[in-house]
């Protein structure tokens, strides 16, 4: 006989093998360490010798480019300052410039005018309170105009050797997203994570590895997979195979 008030037995829903996968996999799978060597040794492999692509003679001459390349590639602001630095070959020259001239001579690399308030302004403040010496810190380069984060981090790698963050421009932070090393999209915070996962000895190197790596692979429209040995690590969606 039934027992009275039996409550009715509720069908248990299948979890699929898939499901089962995908609640199981770890957030944090991108950053896992062996994988994190791994595209490194890739990286080291495809660009032994990577380095910045801005030509300059000294600090101040990249100074001077990082800023310029602000919205603008690499290519034409060497084409622009081709003729700068010959015209202006000290910060003193800048600062002293006469500013319409400077935005006319600057003017192919984009938002002149506020570039030319930027190099001028940097180039008074290293003049009056540096000794005409581009600064070797994070927080001394954050007080000159136009500097943050990106184009010090820029100066103090390439110019003097020092790993004080990861270099987070367009590429850097497009790959890194594409590589899953990081869920953020703000530039700031993206430069936290890689800091986090990237050893310390690599920052400056890997900067320049990713930058290099965009521009010549994984480019932002048509990402060439074929071409790429980082492509088995790699399982971003909008991956070309």
């Amino acid at each position: 006989m039934a027992r009275k008030n039996a409550k009715p037995k509720t069908k248990q829903k299948k979890t699929s093998a898939a499901s089962k996968s995908r609640v199981a996999a770890p957030s944090n799978r991108g950053t896992d360490p062996k994988r994190v060597r791994a595209i490194l040794d890739k990286l080291d492999q495809a660009y032994p010798a990577a380095t910045c692509e801005l030509h300059h003679d000294n600090p101040f001459q990249l100074l001077i480019s990082t800023i310029l390349s602000a919205q603008c590639t690499d290519e034409r602001v060497n084409i622009v300052t081709k003729t700068l630095f010959p015209k202006y070959p000290t910060p003193k020259d800048f600062a002293y410039a006469n500013p319409s001239e400077l935005e006319q001579d600057i003017r192919p690399t984009g938002f002149f005018r506020n570039k030319t308030k930027s190099i001028m302004g940097a180039s008074k403040k290293i003049l009056e309170e540096f000794s005409g010496k581009v600064p070797q810190t994070m927080d001394e380069l954050l007080t000159l105009p136009g500097v943050a984060r990106k184009t010090a981090n820029v100066v103090l790698g390439s110019a003097f050797g020092i790993a004080s963050g990861v270099v987070v421009d367009t590429h850097v932070q497009r790959l890194s997203e594409r590589l899953d090393l990081t869920k953020n999209t703000d530039p700031k915070k993206i430069e936290q994570d890689l800091m986090k996962v990237i050893p310390q000895d690599r920052w400056i190197l890997f900067s320049h590895q990713l930058i290099w790596h965009g521009r010549r692979v994984c480019q932002a429209r048509k990402p060439r997979c074929l071409e790429c040995n980082l492509e088995r690590l790699c399982y971003s969606k909008d991956k070309t195979v």
